[in-house]
């Protein structure tokens, strides 16, 4: 019998480029002090904590935390690639809905290097092997770093099936610019025009510019999620829960489609999405506010449609229509997202969190989404894991 289980407290720290962020140790201790302090407790209350980051060595969780304190609680470090953050949030739920530990932490943190994302380990298996392979056979351009190759792979597939033009995409990340500059933690502020997107440096012609790809970025974000017992016996804030929550890997499809969109997961996110949906017995024409995976314009234009915001093919007129900001139909990304926000990799999910959390709670300022009561998070690593999260305000 699995019990609600709310979430607290949050805290994120400003997000930086790599070369201007403090020490990771700093950066997850900052993070969690300000969650801590959100919620209004001590760190000897929490029970447990689930860490995550990719690009670290083994029990980097002990040591950002053994910054807060050392209190003997179990320490599980989590590396789930790009959907490490909401891995830990899925694992710290699971602990207190199952009765196994009435608050939990979960922390994301990630010092990331300049450049391309780029293999650790190159004397053994990728376990990216077979996204190589059929991105090879599927897209070829081995000169464009393999990143882009998937996800402008993907939105390749999509111009070349319904039409959709690059300018779509350009329209994606100039949303994304005006959401950032009220977000006073967001890398990148600046504002740009679709005009401005277009005329940036080309990193695949005809498919995507710069401007249309999120940095590498450093930075912290944490939860604090607690039972209703917990809350109730320490005057905690329970105004927003968590409804529903899925998590999924990829199934043959991902392959043996050879679609592009499948390789970078969209079947995943349909699936997890439709979890949730079914799971909180709503559909996705009730949800008011979205935080959603945009590594890459091209994925947030795919992602419409796994998460069901709009038809199957019709993502180009969703964005053109403005249906996807202030005003339309669902605000998507109004942190700037990962594209404007940056994106951390270890921390990203909990960054979503942190957003959702405060549109709920009606304390998101000028990016405020006027009556949110439903709000969705879908964070997704390739290798591949997807994770969909539906938070109600209670």
């Amino acid at each position: 019998m699995s019990q609600d289980v709310h979430v607290v407290g949050v805290g994120m720290i400003p997000f930086t480029k790599p070369g201007a962020n403090q020490p990771y140790p700093q950066m997850a201790a900052q993070a969690t002090n300000t969650a801590l302090k959100d919620a209004g407790i001590g760190y000897e209350l929490v029970q447990q904590a689930y860490v995550g980051y990719v690009y670290g060595d083994s029990t980097a969780g002990q040591r950002a935390l053994y910054e807060v304190g050392m209190t003997g609680i179990p320490v599980v470090n989590v590396n789930n690639n790009c959907s490490t953050g909401s891995t830990a949030l899925f694992l710290a739920r699971q602990a207190v809905a199952s009765g196994a530990a009435d608050c939990v932490l979960a922390l994301g943190f990630e010092h990331m290097s300049p450049g391309a994302l780029g293999a650790v380990f190159n004397d053994r298996p990728s376990p990216f092997d077979h996204f190589e392979n059929i991105t090879d056979e599927l897209v070829g351009n081995e000169q464009v770093p393999l990143a882009l190759r998937y996800f402008g792979g993907a939105g390749l597939e999509h111009m070349q099936q319904y039409g959709t033009q690059m300018s779509t995409f350009a329209k994606i990340r100039a949303k994304a610019s005006r959401h950032a500059a009220n977000n006073p933690v967001a890398l990148f502020r600046t504002v740009v025009t679709e005009e401005e997107v277009m005329a940036a440096p080309v990193m695949w012609p005809g498919v995507m510019t710069r401007l249309m790809a999120c940095p590498p970025t450093c930075g912290a974000a944490a939860a604090i999620v607690c039972s209703p017992r917990f809350a109730e016996r320490h005057g905690l804030d329970r105004s927003v829960r968590i409804k529903a929550q899925a998590m999924t890997t990829d199934r043959p499809i991902t392959f043996e489609s050879r679609d592009m969109r499948e390789v970078v997961g969209f079947s995943m996110a349909q699936e997890a999405a439709q979890k949730v949906y079914d799971a909180a017995g709503v559909g996705p024409q009730d949800v008011d506010v979205v935080e959603l995976h945009d590594c890459f314009a091209h994925n947030e234009l795919l992602s419409y449609e796994a998460l069901g915001l709009c038809p199957v093919g019709g993502a180009e007129k969703f964005v053109v229509d403005g249906d996807n900001t202030y005003g339309g139909k669902v605000v998507t990304n109004p942190s700037g997202g990962l594209l404007s926000k940056g994106h951390p990799l270890g921390a990203t999910g909990l960054a979503q969190c942190t957003e959702l959390v405060q549109q709920l709670r009606g304390t998101a300022e000028k990016r405020q989404v006027e009556g949110a009561r439903l709000a969705l998070q879908h964070n997704l690593g390739l290798g591949g894991a997807c994770v969909v999260t539906l938070y109600e305000r209670v």
